[in-house]
């Protein structure tokens, strides 16, 4: 099982949010920012934030580190690493069996990330068997669509999404983010996006905007 960090906002939490990091990060990158949420005072949360594998990055001369999936190219549309995608999806399973165990009903987790962690939450919950509270999907993309008829979920079918994206974003570009946006749409998700003046980050305009996504599919 992966390594990870844990924040509660409260003793006994009822639901719990996985949250994974972007390409060459760690679990510590968005481990300070549940306060910036704004969560309701009554919200019992459980946060997870795993650290990804260390595995070579051909982008970045094959140099190993903290990623969910390896990157052979600077268009992330071209030639994506899904078979990297789905192996580590498994843990990231594992994680949301892990919080199964301690209660935590499974229509109580949400997965969020950024960047390649939210490649890595929207592949993993469309793709879950248990049935997810929402998935999140931070200055990302989806380039396992084309494969979601013959191996999505149908627990999950439905699974309500947020995307966030920066206007001015040069790593992952938001007509990526878009067309991930517009897939879903067309499927009838129930699905918010909000866009930013940024660059590839995250704001606390956004921040504050997903907190009260997240209270409100948890309410």
């Amino acid at each position: 099982m992966l390594d990870f960090i844990t924040k509660e906002t409260a003793p006994n939490p009822n639901a719990t949010v996985i949250w994974m990091h972007g390409l060459g990060a760690d679990g510590y990158d968005f481990a300070d920012i549940v306060p910036e949420l704004q969560l309701s005072p009554s919200a019992k949360i459980r946060f997870i934030f795993p650290h990804a594998p260390i595995i070579p990055v051909s982008i970045n001369n094959n140099y190993k580190m903290r990623a969910w999936y390896n990157i052979t190219d600077m268009n992330l549309a071209k030639n994506p690493d899904i078979k990297g995608i789905k192996e580590n999806a498994k843990f990231i399973e594992e994680l949301i069996d892990r919080e199964i165990e301690t209660g935590i009903k499974s229509d109580r987790i949400i997965l969020i990330g950024f960047s390649q962690g939210g490649v890595m939450a929207l592949h993993t919950a469309t793709r879950c068997k248990k049935k997810l509270a929402g998935a999140v999907c931070l200055s990302s993309y989806f380039p396992t669509a084309e494969s979601l008829d013959e191996e999505g979920s149908e627990a999950n079918k439905n699974i309500p999404i947020f995307f966030g994206h920066g206007n001015f974003d040069a790593v992952v570009p938001p007509e990526l983010g878009l067309l991930a946006y517009n897939f879903f749409k067309s499927r009838g998700n129930p699905i918010e996006r909000h866009t930013y003046n940024m660059q590839h980050s995250v704001c606390l305009e956004e921040l504050t905007a997903l907190g009260a996504w997240v209270n409100g599919i948890f309410t």
